[in-house]
């Protein structure tokens, strides 16, 4: 009697095997999906701005609930003849879990997904008598269990999803392959079918809600980049600019220093000594600041030879700005006094860039600029009203310079800013600088008194 000779250990494995190691797989892959949820804990619409729209889901599904619990147990008793307490205890299991949608959808699955399983063997063993009755889904459970697809495509990951279909998709298939000749009407394929549209859009509104989140956190982000950069760029113009301003008063040192032997005679060879140290320091303060400035410049640009602009020019700035159609009144005090040249230069540009302001949102506006002293402090104040006539601005969307770069100014100086509309619909910038005292402090040294430089000097 000849016999089959039996497979070699070290030859390569049967098909049978390759193909218990793919289903062993895909069993993991099923089940790290369907243990992994999204969003555990967050209830949907948790984001919505208003209150009613973040109870509008436990709203919905305590509705779901209610309704289907009394009519699942109504069906099961009733139509497939299914005694009162297991039709009880099988329509509570069924819809009961609908309550966990808002939280965690994926977890009512977990006990829906079972104990319609369990029913639909539970109607394998009942008689529905002459009752048109469907099988393995009644009507009601296919509607919740549709209801829970949804949730579960509104929150879980896409794989999460996909491994629910295929769980979906294989219940069907076999309840289908073991239904009796007289129940096998393809019902038991309808609920993946329907399943599968409607987890694709769930999951498709999902994606479509973590767009458009995505693009307003980025829109966030790259806004407040800009402001950032904005806010880099006015320190870096304004650094610029007051580089004139110290280099002044470094020359003015630097020539103080070297003319000193020669304005006062007498000086001793130590005081000569210091004063060409002095001297010698100053410029090379003043070489450090134009490396320094090269640094802050803008590749390919070049410096401004012009000096820089001060309150003796807003006469002009205000004439230039009436003669491009804006009526403009300026009240300049003739009492400011001594005014130190940063503040002088920060007054100037503010009013400067809210007349620029005036003259691309609101064209044709009435405008009073207004400049004067008081209790230490200067004081600007540009005020406008409404444009006479609607009209579109020049400018829809400012590039947000002019007021970044107004705060700046007025943070360089210790003062403070104060802007906004009017009720009438003009706009208000006003600055408040501080000014040094015009006498010395009582108390101050006799011996250490302030040297300043006079035009004899230079």
């Amino acid at each position: 009697m000849a016999t089959s000779p039996s497979p070699s250990p070290a030859g390569p494995p049967p098909p049978a095997d390759g193909l218990l190691s793919a289903a062993r797989r895909n069993l993991r892959e099923l089940a790290h999906g369907l243990s992994h949820a999204s969003h555990p804990s967050t209830p949907l619409l948790a984001d919505a701005p208003k209150p009613w729209q973040r109870l509008l889901p436990y709203v919905v599904v305590l509705a779901l609930a209610a309704t289907f619990i009394p009519v699942t147990i109504t069906v099961l008793a009733s139509q497939y003849g299914v005694p009162g307490a297991l039709a009880g205890a099988l329509g509570v299991a069924q819809a009961a879990p609908l309550l966990m949608l808002a939280h965690r959808p994926l977890q009512a699955w977990w006990i829906i997904f079972p104990a319609d399983i369990v029913s639909a063997l539970v109607l394998l063993a009942h008689d529905p008598g002459q009752h048109d009755t469907t099988w393995p889904w009644p009507p009601p459970t296919l509607v919740a269990y549709l209801f829970l697809l949804l949730a579960l495509g509104l929150r879980e990951t896409r794989r999460t999803v996909v491994a629910v279909w295929a769980a979906t998709a294989t219940a069907g298939a076999v309840l289908h392959l073991i239904a009796p000749s007289d129940r096998a009407t393809g019902s038991a394929l309808l609920l993946p079918i329907l399943g599968a549209v409607v987890l694709v859009i769930g999951a498709a509104v999902r994606e479509r809600g973590e767009a458009t989140r995505r693009l307003a956190e980025q829109e966030t982000i790259s806004e407040a980049e800009r402001a950032q950069r904005t806010l880099l760029e006015e320190r870096t113009r304004i650094a610029r600019e007051l580089h004139d301003v110290v280099a002044h008063h470094m020359s003015v040192i630097t020539v103080q220093a070297d003319s000193a032997p020669y304005r006062i005679s007498g000086l001793s060879e130590p005081a000569q000594e210091e004063f060409a140290s002095i001297a010698a320091a100053a410029r090379e303060s003043l070489g450090e600041m134009r490396r320094l400035l090269s640094v802050l410049r803008s590749d390919g640009t070049e410096g401004d030879r012009a000096p820089q602009p001060g309150l003796g020019r807003l006469q002009q700035l205000v004439e230039a700005t009436v003669r491009a159609g804006l009526p403009v009144e300026l009240s300049l005090a003739a009492d400011l006094g001594e005014v130190p040249s940063a503040v002088d230069l920060s007054a100037y540009r503010i009013v400067q860039e809210a007349l620029a302001n005036v003259v691309r949102h609101a064209p044709g506006a009435r405008t009073q600029v207004s400049v004067g002293a008081s209790a230490g402090h200067l004081n600007v104040l540009v005020v406008n009203g409404p444009a006479p006539k609607p009209a579109s601005p020049l400018e829809s969307a400012g590039t947000g310079h002019g007021l970044v770069g107004m705060r700046e100014r007025v943070r360089l100086t210790g003062g403070t800013l104060d802007t906004g509309p009017l009720p009438d619909g003009g706009f208000r910038v006003a600055a408040r600088m501080p000014l040094p005292p015009t006498e010395s402090p009582a108390g101050s040294p006799p011996d250490s008194p302030s040297v300043q430089p006079s035009s004899e000097d230079l």
